[in-house]
């Protein structure tokens, strides 16, 4: 078995903004994580931080196509990550968000399906809010106790 998660999201924003909103990390830190360590640029490697849980994930980037695509390995265990841009009308985007390469079988699946299917949904609900109203929800910050 080799299950793919997807989740997706229409954008009501250019593509390059949506793009860059995954980029540049002082845009994907409104929606998504803390901090990192610097861009996402091809070939490199950044660290993402979730301070209120003192988690971070080390990743790597493979491919980057402007505007179009970004392909990572994150977390543990390690996966692979899409985030695919296309370009719906000059100010609209649907997103999609794809995640497979997942090494695990049984009930340990069945969990990291459903935690990564709530997670990228909260990821996508968070920049539709960020982009579109300039709302910073705290959606993942406030996903998980304590409060």
């Amino acid at each position: 078995m080799n299950p793919t998660i997807e989740t997706q999201m229409l954008i009501r924003k250019p593509v390059s903004a949506v793009f860059n909103a995954f980029i540049d990390p002082d845009i994907t830190s409104k929606f998504w994580f803390s901090r990192s360590t610097g861009p996402l640029k091809e070939g490199k490697i950044v660290q993402w931080s979730w301070d209120k849980y003192q988690v971070s994930s080390k990743v790597m980037v493979f491919n980057i196509i402007e505007n179009k695509l970004i392909q990572i390995t994150w977390g543990e265990p390690k996966t692979s990550v899409d985030f695919i841009f296309e370009e719906i009308s000059s100010e609209q985007t649907y997103l999609k968000i794809r995640n497979y390469d997942i090494s695990l079988q049984g009930s340990e699946l069945i969990q990291f399906i459903i935690d990564a299917t709530g997670g990228f949904t909260t990821v996508l609900d968070g920049l539709k809010a960020y982009l579109e109203y300039g709302l910073e929800l705290k959606l993942v910050e406030d996903k998980f106790p304590p409060f």
